[in-house]
């Protein structure tokens, strides 16, 4: 008979409980570069419109926090080598941040640098990952172009957008603490597509396809919105799920009240919040100004009522 796992103690519940208290909803404000190589369009879609809140374990948010941390001792290895790292812009004293598509895509580097001993005189942009074991050695053997393509999209952003040529891909094996390091060269046709793909994504009013019909399907399997997206799940209610919103030039606009709206209140919605009718598991049958029924698999109708806000039904 298999022994039972050790209860967890008051202490680690407690430590795991202050993680999952401060997560927040995960929402970002914008359609990052770090995921805009995910190869499910979709699954970008509902990143940028916010219909999945985070839900982490505590674990895994310290593990989060594992990588974070990682970067400051890394920062301090290629100065010892003697390279010159900037962490932060000089001119703003914050990150280095690029954007594209009216402020709905960009991202923050973790630095850029100089010196390098394989090149002492091209500036490079700096990009920092842990993995595990088994990640961290398909990297070691394919190298991160075709071991990370995710990791290797941003990089490409990162570097069109700040017009630096060179990327240091810098990774650590949590398992070991061994080290991978490679440099990369831009390729602007690549960063091209890509910034093409993220205004297909930011501007697109209706869900793309997915990237399967197989629930099963191990990138669907995986991903956040699979409830969502293959069981019929209720979409988040906040501006961005609601068919009134839509992203401009600098922020979003709502058409219901005829006016731009913060990140606050994106995220509160207000009280005439109505799905778009991709994000509701049924077919619409009817609709006014501030309700939309719809006809359900099971056959039942289901009325997104305006003037009482809730998620749709599973």
């Amino acid at each position: 008979m298999a022994e039972l796992p050790e209860a967890p103690t008051p202490t680690l519940t407690a430590i795991y409980a202050d993680y999952e208290a401060r997560q927040g909803d995960g929402f970002r404000d914008h359609l990052g570069a770090s995921i805009i190589g995910k190869s499910c369009a979709r699954a970008l879609w509902y990143d940028f419109r916010w219909v999945t809140p985070s839900c982490h374990s505590g674990r895994l948010l310290r593990l989060f926090e594992t990588g974070q941390l990682e970067e400051d001792r890394l920062v301090r290895n290629l100065r010892a080598t003697g390279a010159t790292v900037l962490e932060v812009d000089p001119e703003t004293g914050r990150q280095f941040r690029v954007e594209a598509h009216g402020g709905h895509f960009g991202g923050s580097l973790d630095g850029v640098a100089t010196g390098l001993l394989e090149a002492p005189k091209t500036w490079h942009v700096l990009e920092f990952k842990t993995h595990g074991l088994k990640s961290f050695k398909e990297l070691s053997a394919k190298g991160v172009v075709v071991a990370k393509p995710q990791h290797t999209a941003q990089m490409q952003i990162y570097m069109h957008l700040t017009g630096i040529t060179r990327a240091l891909y810098v990774a650590v094996c949590k398992d070991s603490d061994a080290l991978h390091i490679e440099r990369i060269e831009a390729d602007s046709a690549m960063a091209e597509r890509l910034l093409e793909k993220a205004g297909r994504i930011i501007f697109a009013q209706q869900p793309p396809m997915r990237i399967s019909e197989d629930p099963a399907w191990f990138e669907c399997r995986f991903c956040d919105h699979h409830a969502l997206c293959h069981e019929g799940g209720g979409a988040a209610v906040n501006c961005r799920s609601c068919l009134h919103s839509t992203p401009i030039e600098g922020g979003w606009h709502c058409a219901r009240h005829d006016r731009m709206l913060s990140a606050l209140e994106q995220r509160a919605a207000c009280t005439r919040h109505l799905f778009i009718p991709d994000l509701v598991p049924g077919v619409v049958i009817d609709a006014g100004n501030d309700v939309v029924t719809y006809r359900m698999a099971d056959g039942s109708t289901w009325a997104n009522d305006a003037r009482h806000s809730e998620a749709a039904p599973c």
